[in-house]
C-alpha cells in the first residue's frame, strides 16, 4: 500500500496522494479553521466540499474534462479523486513552451483551447473562482492534450456576467504576471472565448473591461 504522500498545502487544506482500492488518487482534505466556531467551521467546510465536489461533477456531464469523484468523507472533510496521470501544470507547459523555438503558435493553439473550455464553462454557470495556470492541466501527449480543469474549492454557480468576468480578470492577471510576453496569448484566448460562448461570451468580455479598471484602481489606491 502506497503511503499518503503531501503534494501541496494552501491555505484551505492539503492535497496528497494515495492508493485508494487499488487506485492512486488524489485526497484533499479541508482543515478546521480555528477563527471560526466550530458548529460553524463544520458547516461551511461540508458546504464547500459539496459545492466542489458537484462542480466536478458537473462539468463532466458537459463534456469538461475533470477529475473523477470517487468519494466524499464528511467525517474526515477530505474529498478522494482520481489523479490524473502523465499530466502537467498549464503553468509549467508555458514555462517549457516558451524555452523553445518560436513558441508562439504552441501557446496560441493553447490559448484557443483555454478559450472553448472556459466558455463551456461559463456557458454552464460554472464560476472556478480560482483559475490560474496551476489548475489546469494537459495529459501526454501535450500538445494534443485537451485540457482538464481542477480544483474547485473555490467554485460557485451564477448566471451574471460580473461573476464570470472576475473568473476570467483572475486568469488573465495569473497568466500576465506568471509568463512574461504573453500579451498576444490572453488576446487569442479572450476571442476564443467570445467565438464559441456567442452572444453571453460577448458580454463578458465586455464586462471584463470594467473589471480590469476597477482591478487598476485597487492597484493604484489600494
Amino acid at each position: 500500500r502506497m503511503v499518503r504522500e503531501l503534494i501541496t498545502q494552501g491555505a484551505e487544506g492539503r492535497v496528497y496522494e494515495e492508493e485508494w482500492l487499488g487506485r492512486k488518487v488524489v485526497i484533499k482534505q479541508r482543515f478546521p479553521k480555528k477563527y471560526r466556531h466550530p458548529e460553524l467551521d463544520s458547516h461551511i467546510s461540508k458546504e464547500r466540499m459539496k459545492a466542489e465536489a458537484r462542480a466536478l461533477t458537473r462539468c463532466r456531464s458537459f463534456g469538461i474534462k475533470t477529475p473523477a469523484v470517487y468519494d466524499v468523507d464528511f467525517e474526515k472533510n477530505e474529498i478522494i479523486m482520481e489523479k490524473i496521470q502523465n499530466s502537467i501544470t498549464l503553468r509549467n507547459y508555458i514555462y517549457e513552451t516558451s524555452n523553445n523555438e518560436s513558441p508562439e503558435s504552441k501557446l496560441n493553439i493553447l490559448a484557443e483551447k483555454i478559450g472553448k473550455v472556459l466558455a463551456n464553462l461559463h456557458g454552464n454557470h460554472i464560476i472556478h473562482g480560482d483559475l490560474t495556470t496551476s489548475n489546469m492541466l494537459l495529459v501526454q501527449p501535450y500538445d494534443a492534450s485537451e485540457i482538464v480543469v481542477i480544483d474547485f474549492g473555490l467554485s460557485s454557480v451564477d448566471e451574471r456576467a460580473e461573476d464570470k468576468a472576475v473568473d476570467l480578470y483572475v486568469l488573465e492577471r495569473a497568466i500576465l504576471s506568471t509568463h512574461p510576453n504573453t500579451d498576444k496569448m490572453v488576446e487569442v484566448l479572450l476571442a476564443e472565448y467570445a467565438k464559441a460562448g456567442g452572444k453571453a461570451a460577448q458580454e463578458v468580455v465586455k464586462r471584463l473591461d470594467e473589471v480590469r479598471l476597477r482591478g487598476r484602481k485597487k492597484l493604484c489606491f489600494g
